[in-house]
């Protein structure tokens, strides 16, 4: 066996062992080696994707976006993903888009320039990561629902004192001016004090609210396409079993927003697992995310083809403890339209054309000082 037959064996065997995904492209976005993995993870023999862009295993918007990434980076060498590594979508054979973390290497020799790209199917370390953030959630929501009860008996004792006082003056005008002369000196100073203990209970109330709130939220730019991506990489864990045809309208060259990104991708996140578990038992279950920008603003909307909102609930949603589910705690959409209003955007729900549902929500756009984190 020669030197290069036999580092080619050696090759296959690395190929053949690895238990993640290993696919080599050329520096044209071409595939030259699927491994294994990368068969079992995909859905497609070696056979049907060797020779052929990479980008048969992206889903939409990432497929028309990666050869311009790539010519991008040929061009000035910045860096993205090479070396850096990241949770991104993937897509089957049979089109369904699953989680993956992915580790791209490059390698430059006198006459090659290549990728090497690692990886690592992340559905089921997704499932238990949900499972562990739905525990911490409740955890989270108990703790908040005592919070909440401390908040309300603290409200009432402190409002009790400037709101009986009130009471009291303006029972005290009342009889003076039920008297043939009344004192109307007294009765100006009566409302003066009835009026200076309103403003003591609003203030007390302002005091509150300063008590329970975050402060100033750490904002800076972010991707538009991340944020749903990282978000979608979650929620829609478990997409292929429930039979689900994602759709995603995420236009590359949108502005970035200016948000703090964790408590919107968890907003994202909980309006997409609301579109998911809305469509469980519909015969069509069609999810689309989209996202436009306009007037200093970026919309997202999620549309799914569920059996829509009853009237008496859509004018409600987004109310405390209003809920469409049988064990739901009506929660969650309250805490998302709390998270977007404190980004000065707004959100809202609308009957989708189709069928179903389409919740729609708006983030400021970055100012283009800073550039947007990947």
């Amino acid at each position: 066996m020669t030197l290069d037959a036999e580092r080619e064996a050696h090759l296959r065997a690395v190929l053949a062992a690895a238990p993640d995904a290993v696919v080599v492209i050329d520096a044209e976005g071409s595939i030259e080696e699927f491994s294994p993995s990368a068969e079992r993870q995909f859905g497609f023999t070696a056979a049907e994707v060797l020779g052929r862009n990479i980008m048969v295993l992206m889903p939409e918007p990432y497929r028309s976006e990666h050869d311009r990434y790539m010519h991008r980076y040929l061009a000035t060498g910045e860096r993205r993903i090479i070396g850096i590594g990241r949770v991104v979508v993937g897509r089957r054979k049979d089109g369904s888009t699953f989680p993956l973390e992915l580790h791209v290497g490059e390698v430059r020799t006198r006459t090659r320039h290549f990728f090497i790209g690692f990886l690592r199917d992340l559905t089921e370390a997704q499932t238990t990561r949900a499972r562990l953030q739905e525990l911490q959630q409740e955890l989270l929501l108990a703790a908040r629902l005592r919070a909440t009860g401390q908040m309300a008996a603290a409200l009432a004792h402190e409002l009790n004192q400037p709101l009986a006082a009130v009471a009291n003056y303006l029972r005290g005008v009342q009889r003076l001016l039920e008297r043939e002369q009344a004192d109307m000196a007294r009765v100006r100073e009566a409302i003066g004090l009835a009026a200076q203990q309103t403003l003591r209970a609003g203030e007390i109330i302002r005091r509150l609210r300063g008590f329970v709130a975050r402060g100033e939220m750490d904002r800076r730019p972010e991707r538009v396409s991340m944020l749903i991506e990282e978000a979608s990489a979650l929620a829609l864990v478990g997409a292929r079993e429930r039979n689900l045809h994602v759709t995603l309208n995420v236009p590359s060259d949108l502005p970035p927003v200016l948000v703090e990104r964790v408590p919107v991708e968890q907003a994202l996140l909980n309006l997409m697992r609301n579109a998911v578990e809305a469509m469980t038992g519909t015969d069509r279950r069609d999810l689309t995310i989209s996202a436009t920008a306009a007037d200093g603003q970026v919309t997202i909307c999620i549309a799914d083809t569920g059996p829509g909102l009853a009237p008496q609930v859509a004018v409600q949603l987004f109310q405390p403890f209003v809920t469409t589910k049988s064990d739901g705690m009506g929660i969650g959409l309250s805490i998302c339209r709390t998270i977007v209003e404190a980004h000065g955007g707004r959100i809202w729900a609308e009957a989708n054309p189709g069928g179903g549902t389409v919740f729609c929500l708006t983030l400021p756009v970055a100012p283009a000082t800073d550039p947007a984190r990947d």
